[in-house]
This record gives C-alpha cells, structure tokens and sequence, in this order.
C-alpha cells in the first residue's frame, strides 16, 4: 500500500498491535471508539497550558463533532497522563533492580548477594534493602509478591534471588510494562523526529540473513551481554538518585532505559549475508 512517509510508518508501528488485538477479540469498532477518546484526551493535553480548549477548538483539532468531542471530555478526563505499571509491580521491580546492581548487595563476582531477612550486625539485610528503596512497605510484603512471580526464594539462611529483572506472570501486569516500555520508546523516537539537535538514544543492531542454528547458539550470550549494561547504568542512577536529597523541592525527572530483542523467519537459504548496522 502506497502512501506518504507518516503513513508508511504508522503502518509499520500498528501492525503487530492490529495482529494481537485480533487474536484477542478486539475488533475494529471497539480500537476505533478507543482512539476517538484518545484523540480528544490528547488534543486537551495539547492546551493544557493555556486556557481551557473549548469543545469547538477540539473538534477543529480532532475531526471529531463537537458533541462527541464534549461527552468524550467527560469520559476521557485526566486520561492523557503516561501509563506507569502498577505501585507494587514498580516497586518490586525496583528492590530487584537495587539487588543486582548496587555494590554492598554483591558478592566478589558482582553477583546478588542471599540476604539474611533482618538485620544483624553491620552487613546488608533485605530489610535494609527495602527500606532504601521505600519506607512506605514492610520488607515482608515485598518478599511475598517476589517470591509469587519467582524472582526470588527463601532459604534457610535467608532470602537468594533467582532473576536479576522482575517479571510478573499476570497478563495484566505484563501489559502495564508493555504500556510503559513501549510507550516510552515511542516517546524517544518522536522526541528525535521533533528535536534532532538534541536527540535521546536511539541504537539497535539489526541483521537479516544469519542462519537460525547460529541463533539458537548466540541468543543466550547475548542475553548475557545485556545485563551489565543495564546493571552498570542502574549503579549509576542509583548514586544519582541521592544527590540533592537535602532539596527536596528541586526538580526531578523520570527517564526509562531499555535494551530489546526480536527475531523472525527472513530469506531462505542462499540468501546474501547482511552487514549491521
């Protein structure tokens, strides 16, 4: 299908999504009705620093009549924040994330520690890692909603951790990470379209002919490869995060770093090798 560069392009993001959501159930009229209400919320977001946009501005912005526009309004209020996953799901994944990146929880191989539960004496404790991610949660509540999605497990001297990254088996936590991740990549890419002089990163590798033997092999090391950099860059932030704590009113941002991988059938055999780039 033909058609100008944005559409191209909307074609290539909307895809995937259009292949789930059929396999699911969701047919066309229900995204439909969806995307009308996002793109009132949205339109409103746009305003939002001036004064109140009228019923007549939205619909001049959206396409949308103007008494569709006002009951979507009603429907759609506050709706346009960005989609964080749930407050215990962020939060365990925050305690692993500390774990297996920050130096006084790892051992002479820069692998997690097993943390007695309490503390005792001066050494670190999973309580004591709670505490200095939240104080709001008892350690314990922590410990069972980690012990449910296997990322961690008790043991006769404490608590051993079996994952360095949280994942939840619910579908409808792994969605709320989906919504998040990829919403904010999608975020990144169109800052880049809209500011090139100041542009986030945006890298990926990307190969099209490597035979699928030579996969199966290399798709565990390079799985291995990722986690020191996420670990390095989350020691990092974690420093940071302490800085300028004695000011509690300055300015504070969220950011998200990612690394993904994907993989599909391509050419068959003979195909010419590609280069990465």
């Amino acid at each position: 299908m033909a058609g100008n560069p944005l559409q191209t392009a909307l074609i290539g993001l909307l895809r995937p999504l259009v292949r789930y959501l059929i396999g699911h159930g969701w047919h066309y009229p229900a995204l439909c009705a969806l995307l009308k209400g996002l793109y009132v919320a949205e339109a409103a977001a746009l305003d939002a620093g001036a004064a109140r946009a009228t019923d007549s501005r939205l619909s001049l912005l959206t396409g949308i009549h103007r008494r569709e526009v006002k009951r979507l309004r009603k429907v759609w209020e506050g709706a346009a924040t960005p989609p964080a996953p749930a407050p215990a799901a962020n939060l365990a994944a925050r305690v692993v994330a500390t774990w297996a990146s920050a130096p006084e929880y790892l051992d002479a191989d820069g692998a997690p520690r097993e943390l007695p539960l309490r503390e005792a004496g001066a050494g670190p404790s999973f309580e004591g890692l709670v505490r200095g991610v939240t104080a709001d949660v008892r350690a314990r509540s922590v410990l069972d909603e980690l012990v449910r999605v296997g990322a961690a497990e008790e043991t006769p001297r404490g608590v051993r951790l079996r994952r360095t990254a949280y994942v939840s088996p619910l579908p409808e936590e792994k969605l709320e990470f989906l919504a998040a991740n990829v919403g904010d990549h999608l975020r990144s890419a169109l800052h880049n379209l809209t500011h090139p002089d100041r542009p986030y990163l945006e890298r990926a590798l990307y190969h099209d002919s490597i035979p699928a033997a030579e996969l199966d092999r290399l798709r565990p090391e390079l799985v291995r490869l990722a986690e020191p950099v996420l670990r390095a860059a989350n020691r990092r932030l974690i420093d940071a995060t302490t800085v300028g704590t004695e000011s509690p009113r300055a300015p504070r941002r969220r950011l998200r770093l990612g690394i993904y991988y994907y993989e599909e059938d391509s050419g068959g055999p003979g195909t010419p090798p590609d280069r990465g780039n």
